[in-house]
């Protein structure tokens, strides 16, 4: 059996010297859970401590079961993943592409050269932004008084696009229209069919859009780092929303989340129920953009996120709904691994090549804490030390 003694220590140093205010991280097989640690408070204003059924903001976590939900759909036949999306949602064919601004400071538009597809927004190559990542997507909400996806209002989801679908990678809202998709095609809200389609049949009795009281007494809430040090603040995902946000609306903890990796790492199965075909585990995780390599995400809104490369040394590829590492990590991850984060600094690891998964979970802003991202390294590296 493996050893992840280490793992104690480094985690929890970590929390005692407030490097971050709390943490827990989980490490599972395809047999199960190996290992489960958490440190630190769930609160640096209060004494309860982080414990492993802690309930976090996984953001754009959310974003890899809106891929498998959208992928069981292409499997009954119900969307081809290269067909116009607006077949489906109709206003995904009105998106235009954003093309400058005029002298009074609004936006011009053109259209784009061809119809968005499912494969286009499970990649993020439909063209769609975030504003924390693009300037002009930025600007363009300025201008037009548009807001923030977070807030899930469905006008948020009309940004134009910033390039042609299929041409550079774009990290956007382009599964938030997966989602949509999803709801237009199955006739049921998003939440609904999570729970019908992949938390059920997992187990995953703690991973919810909208938390109930159980939950709420566990949630860690979020911190920002400031000049004075970490202090929480009042972020929550709205808990009746316009929409639900496929793209990051999801509270979890980290051993609910390691049900669905696992479920990825086993070809499709997990708590004894197949919620993918082998082969659309396979598809999902195969690189979609070997032409387009992955760099560096540079920040726009410094609350929000720093610049975000997770090995910049490395080439990079995306496939449904995943970042994939084309070549070995420097923390030991084969190259054809799969992984992503969430907003607030939560992090997980799919590694079919070696049969091991990770999820790191902490609750700090902005993104690509330097902190929590040494913290996760250091926690990769040395799971891959112990194997």
């Amino acid at each position: 059996m493996t050893s992840y003694a280490a793992l104690d220590g480094i985690l929890g140093a970590a929390a005692e010297r407030g490097d971050v205010p709390g943490v827990v991280a989980v490490v599972g097989g395809p047999e199960g859970l190996r290992y489960e640690g958490a440190f630190g408070r769930r609160d640096l204003t209060k004494p309860q401590a982080m414990t492993p059924d802690t309930v976090a903001w996984i953001a754009s976590m959310t974003k890899a079961v809106t891929g498998a939900a959208a992928m069981q759909l292409v499997e009954q036949g119900r969307i081809d993943l290269d067909a116009p999306a607006a077949r489906h949602v109709a206003e995904i064919g009105k998106a235009q592409v954003l093309d400058g601004f005029d002298a009074a400071g609004q936006p011009k538009f053109r259209p784009p050269k061809r119809p968005i597809t499912l494969r286009d927004l499970l990649t993020h190559t439909a063209g769609y932004s975030y504003e924390m990542w693009n300037p002009d997507i930025l600007r363009y909400q300025e201008a037009t008084g548009t807001p923030s996806v977070t807030g899930c209002q469905n006008i948020a989801l009309t940004t134009p696009l910033v390039a042609d679908p299929g041409e550079v990678f774009e990290y956007g809202i382009s599964i938030d229209w997966a989602g949509k998709m999803v709801e237009a095609v199955s006739g049921q809200h998003l939440e609904d069919y999570f729970a019908g389609n992949i938390f059920g049949p997992l187990g995953m009795n703690d991973t919810m859009f909208r938390m109930g009281p159980g939950q709420r007494e566990r949630l860690a809430p979020i911190h920002a780092r400031t000049p004075e040090g970490l202090a929480p603040i009042d972020l929550t995902i709205p808990q009746e929303p316009e929409f639900f946000m496929g793209g990051g609306g999801l509270y979890s903890t980290a051993r609910d989340y390691l049900a669905f990796t696992r479920m990825i790492l086993n070809g499709g199965t997990g708590n004894g129920n197949r919620v993918l075909k082998a082969e659309t585990v396979a598809e999902m995780a195969r690189d979609q953009i070997p032409q387009i390599s992955i760099g560096t995400m540079k920040s726009a809104v410094p609350f929000a996120t720093n610049d975000a490369n997770f090995f910049p040394d490395v080439s990079q590829g995306w496939g449904l709904s995943f970042l994939i590492n084309r070549e070995r990590s420097p923390e030991g991850r084969p190259a054809g691994s799969l992984a992503w984060a969430g907003l607030a600094n939560s992090y997980y690891w799919i590694d079919p090549h070696s049969g091991v998964t990770g999820i790191f979970v902490t609750q700090i802003l902005p993104f690509f804490d330097i902190e929590a991202i040494k913290l996760f390294r250091a926690f990769e590296t040395a799971v891959y030390k112990a194997a």
